[in-house]
């Protein structure tokens, strides 16, 4: 699989997620064999750029591999100009977002409401090409809604705009993240363009990745919401579809392990008075996987002090483990 220039290590992709793809859950992802991430969506407004917020979602490490980073907006030279300002800070790849369905973005006609312009959407894209001399992406999604799915005349836009590669969600910007996710519109698109096509939603499995890539013919794959809580789903993923192997999961004890140490750099990454806070969904998430425990939920949701989390955390992880051994 290569964008531009750049041979990734696999076909297994992170999806950029605001609030969620920081630094150290790309490491982790990264670490578990995500063969490409992406940071969260930074906005193109300039009044934003120099924040903390937007400076956090930058930052990076060299063994997370690729920088790739994600803009979102609607006015294409202030979309060129957050490219190049975001190349200039060290970014290796460009992805433009034309896929999130939330309201607040929608409503700056960002996101998957550009899908409804696509005069307005090749300006942008070749603007953006034009401003930078990294690998240019997109991510979209097949269509603004059910009766307008016009995800193959995007993909031909994109194309001949100079974009590197697509990324499509099987879904429609008024499906939301309801329903299931189809994948008939990114067998189509891939059939019609000759740049790779990657294939997103609902890829929550080894063998769910697998047939996406049969069926669609996609070049590769991009997993999101499945990974919450969740990320040594890459490492299963890339073991069925680089290598056509069928692998364990990790050990409830490594599980443990990289649970603690990925709380313990949320906190180093944001800080005390941010980073307990930022740590209670990743929380929820694991849990969903290992022991649902609501009493322990509302107990670990309820502390504001970085260490006393820390220990409460390890006391119940420990008391897993333990009943494992009964």
């Amino acid at each position: 699989m290569r964008i531009g220039s750049y041979e990734l290590k696999n076909r297994i992709l992170l999806a950029p997620m605001a609030g969620i793809t920081d630094q150290p859950f790309r490491r982790l992802c990264a670490h578990y064999g995500a063969g490409l991430t992406f940071s969260e969506m930074m906005s193109t407004n300039p009044q934003v750029w120099h924040t903390e917020k937007s400076k956090l979602r930058l930052a990076h490490s060299e063994e997370l591999g690729l920088n790739a980073v994600q803009i979102a907006g609607s006015d294409p030279l202030e979309m060129a100009q957050a490219a190049a300002i975001n190349v200039a800070y060290g970014a290796e790849i460009i992805d433009i977002n034309m896929g999130c369905p939330a309201k607040k973005v929608n409503r700056k006609l960002a996101g998957s409401a550009l899908l409804q312009f696509p005069d307005l959407v090749e300006e942008i894209l070749k603007e953006v090409v034009n401003a930078v001399d990294v690998p240019v992406t997109l991510k979209i999604r097949t269509g603004w809604d059910k009766a307008n799915r016009n995800c193959v005349q995007i993909g031909k836009i994109a194309e001949q705009s100079g974009i590197q590669a697509l990324t499509i969600h099987g879904r429609t910007k008024e499906c939301l993240f309801e329903g299931e996710a189809e994948y008939d519109n990114i067998r189509a698109v891939k059939q019609s363009i000759s740049i790779p096509v990657i294939a997103n939603g609902d890829i929550d499995s080894a063998s769910k990745a697998k047939k996406v890539l049969e069926y669609t013919g996609a070049d590769a794959i991009m997993i999101g919401r499945a990974a919450l809580g969740n990320p040594w789903l890459f490492q299963a993923v890339e073991a069925l579809v680089e290598h056509d192997t069928i692998i364990q999961t990790p050990s409830l004890r490594e599980k443990c392990g990289h649970i603690l140490r990925h709380i313990q750099e949320l906190h180093q990454f944001y800080g005390e008075q941010k980073g307990y806070r930022i740590a209670r969904k990743h929380v929820a998430w694991y849990l969903q996987g290992i022991q649902p425990d609501s009493v322990f939920r509302q107990t670990f949701n309820a502390i504001n002090e970085p260490k006393e989390q820390l220990i409460v955390l390890e006391d119940f992880l420990n008391s897993i483990l333990d009943k494992e051994k009964c």
